[in-house]
């Protein structure tokens, strides 16, 4: 099978075009300001912008690739001896149809009228930070590794939306549209040395109710904002000689009841700190002691109808920065890092975390460094503490490469575990990739295969998305402060996904046809999983979207196991059919739905899943969610029938862009649990304020017999600015 995987990557990558001579890319200058702007959304009559040449001339990559925008933007840089300024003028016809919605930091900015700037600092077109916004004023930012090449997942990836910085936009909607400016602090940038440098730059506008995107440096249809290679450059920037070091202490009060028999009430008082100080413009060191995440929105519950883990997300901000350096592996499969782990001793129970130090970030323009050393507390004497380390470089080369390698350790006073690996990414022209890795794990009592290794090869166009990947995990292979899903397998998966935009046809925007298969075989040589899935996206210029698809399912069970409260799938080989049926409105409408629908086989019985959805904004304050699972399983008489439905509603409420209000309720009744997190967050910058922050639980509320646990915590914290 290897060999196979080797044969198609050979043939993927000779579909790949050769190197084409690059395309000139636009070039703006960043003026020396001789006064600091007035920050309210304007830029006409503001005497700071009057010698500013803007930037303009936008390419729509949707509806229409390749065609100028609709309408003209226009974006203003310039900088002060301590801020990199940007005002974006954005004209529209129709100011009053423009769509704005949900002021919420980070919010998602793809269906409403919004502006975004990637700036890659050390030009190594590779990696850069996103800054974006909305006339409402919303603050959105997020760290953009290798182009994003990964999907975000444990805190690691290609993009981390959870990067969160200190500084401040303002937007104003006028007669000729709307307008915004940004006052981004060089102490919340990352840069080389040099006194004047040149960045790599781009932006992108979304004009929402006419479903355009457009961007200052055009990009192929397949690419999003992320793709640095192809962005543009910003010259003349003079950057600061300073050193920058934070402070952010916190004061935390908590009082808690029930959970347990004694429905004794439980108080918590806590002091800590977080540090930040740049030792070099490039490189930052973070310290914590005492660290606490008391702010942070609590897990989804998630439907697991199998017999692998199932993967939460890291959540905690101080895991979070400069996360995509850490992320090595395959994500939510096989991870060799994975932060959730540190805090999480043996059963699940939570562990306190001490304190720790990371340095990050770059040692020259092309190097990435990464150290991490974390300590975690003991648990009442039964748990014991554990030392965290991690070691990641990574060496950046021409045309999206890079080869690099990580360590991780955790050290007990009984026990103590290693994992190694080496990875690296070569691009091949403009479409086409390959990516791997190879990896050790060393746990003393584990003395079988321990490796683990994975090759993939990627070709993307404007009408391709392909892919093809081999991996293997030995049976004794052990992360333990890692993700991994399964051991003991090879894998083999691939993908064809073609793109078409029909001229004419019924209303249509775009056709994705596609198909994907995965096996997983043991070493033993039995085939043990396996998933095939030919589908269909239709989307149609009004928004409206729909998925028909088909699946194939294979499962071997080698042993039996519990899939419901008293309901066990024994061995045997399960193939199975599936349908499946996708719908999406539009949403760029205040109210959305949308519904996903399963029903084949499932072993040795049937299934009927049904995923509904529903949203709803008003203005950019308030904005709500419902969504609904519900599985119906119908098993052989032997084993018996059952049904799961977990329920979610998501409210938000935006008094301001940095004051609001969050509760999130959810209900699943195989556990018969309801749970309520509410929260209120005053911000002062970055993730730094006050949080007021609610938890319910109520584990048997069904059935009449009350076991409820209640929690709250106000949490304060404050960053300030020594250097």
């Amino acid at each position: 099978m290897f060999g196979k995987c080797l044969g198609v990557i050979a043939v993927l990558l000779l579909t790949a075009s050769a190197l084409a001579a690059a395309d000139s890319k636009p070039i703006v200058s960043a003026y020396s300001l001789a006064t600091k702007p007035i920050l309210d959304g304007g830029i006409t009559g503001d005497p700071a912008w009057t010698e500013v040449k803007p930037a303009s001339g936008f390419t729509q990559v949707r509806p229409t690739a390749g065609a100028a925008a609709t309408e003209v933007t226009q974006v203003y840089i310039g900088v002060t001896e301590d801020t990199l300024y940007i005002g974006v003028i954005c004209l529209d016809d129709e100011p009053d149809k423009l769509i704005i919605s949900d002021a919420r930091r980070d919010a998602d900015l793809g269906e409403v009228d919004s502006f975004l700037v990637i700036i890659d600092a050390f030009q190594d077109r590779q990696n850069g930070v996103i800054f974006g916004t909305t006339p409402g004023g919303l603050e959105y930012d997020a760290q953009v590794i290798k182009e994003g090449s990964k999907r975000f997942g444990s805190g690691g990836g290609g993009f981390n939306l959870n990067w969160d910085v200190s500084w401040q936009v303002k937007g104003s909607v006028h007669e000729r549209g709307w307008s915004a400016e940004m006052a981004i602090p060089f102490k919340s940038l990352r840069y080389a040395g040099g006194d004047l440098q040149d960045w790599g730059i781009n932006f992108q506008r979304n004009i929402a109710r006419k479903d355009e995107t457009v961007y200052w440096a055009p990009l192929p249809r397949q690419h999003n904002l992320n793709r640095v290679s192809e962005a543009g450059t910003l010259t003349g920037v003079a950057v600061p000689k300073q050193r920058n070091f934070k402070i952010a202490p916190y004061i935390l009060g908590q009082v808690g009841q029930g959970g347990s028999a004694d429905k004794q009430t439980r108080q918590n008082n806590e002091i800590g700190v977080d540090a930040k100080y740049s030792v070099t413009p490039s490189l930052t060191l973070d310290v914590t002691y005492n660290t606490d995440f008391a702010q942070v929105e609590v897990d989804e519950i998630q439907v697991n109808l199998d017999r692998y883990s199932i993967f939460l997300p890291e959540k905690r901000p101080f895991f979070l920065e400069n996360a995509g350096l850490f992320s090595v592996g395959s994500p939510r499969e096989v991870e060799l890092f994975f932060s959730r782990r540190i805090g999480l001793g043996t059963g699940g129970v939570a562990q306190p975390i001490d304190g720790g130090l990371r340095l990050s970030g770059k040692v020259g323009s092309a190097t990435n460094l990464g150290l991490l050393r974390m300590r975690t507390g003991e648990v009442e004497g039964d748990i014991l503490g554990n030392n965290y380390s991690v070691a990641r470089v990574s060496q950046e080369l021409a045309n999206r490469s890079s080869i690099g390698g990580i360590y991780v350790s955790r050290d007990g006073a009984d026990y103590e575990n290693r994992a190694y690996a080496l990875d690296g990414r070569w691009g091949i022209g403009d479409n086409a990739t390959v990516s791997g890795y190879y990896a050790k794990t060393d746990t003393p009592e584990l003395r079988g295969d321990d490796a683990a290794f994975q090759l993939s090869g990627s070709y993307s166009s404007q009408s391709w998305n392909n892919s093809v990947s081999y991996s293997k995990v030995g049976e004794d292979f052990n992360p333990e402060v890692g993700f991994l899903r399964r051991r003991d397998y090879e894998k083999f998966s691939m993908m064809i996904f073609n793109r078409q935009r029909p001229e004419d046809l019924w209303g249509l925007f775009e056709l994705r046809p596609h198909a994907y298969h995965r096996r997983y075989v043991t070493a033993d040589g039995v085939y043990e999983s396996g998933f095939t899935h030919i589908d269909n996206h239709w989307e149609w210029t009004s928004g409206l979207e729909i998925h028909t698809g088909f699946n194939l399912t294979h499962e071997q069970v080698l042993t039996p196991f519990e899939i419901n409260s008293g309901t066990f799938v024994p061995v045997g080989e399960y193939d199975h059919k599936e349908t499946q049926l996708v719908l999406k409105t539009d949403k760029r409408k205040p109210l959305s739905i949308s519904v996903e629908s399963k029903r084949g086989g499932f072993y040795g019985g049937d299934r009927h899943a049904i995923e509904t959805g529903l949203d709803y904004r008003f203005g950019d304050s308030l904005t709500a969610s419902v969504s609904w699972d519900h599985n119906d399983i119908r098993l052989p008489v032997t084993r018996g029938d059952f049904k799961v439905n977990v329920g979610r509603m998501r409210l938000s409420y935006s008094f301001t862009p940095k004051v609001l209000l969050q509760a999130l309720v959810q209900y699943d009744d195989r556990s018969d649990l309801v749970g309520l997190n509410l929260r209120f967050s005053w911000l002062q910058t970055a993730n730094s304020g006050l949080y007021i922050v609610y938890n319910e639980v109520d584990d048997d509320m069904m059935i009449g017999a009350i076991e409820k646990s209640r929690e709250i915590a106000i949490k304060y914290s404050r960053i300030l600015d020594i250097l």
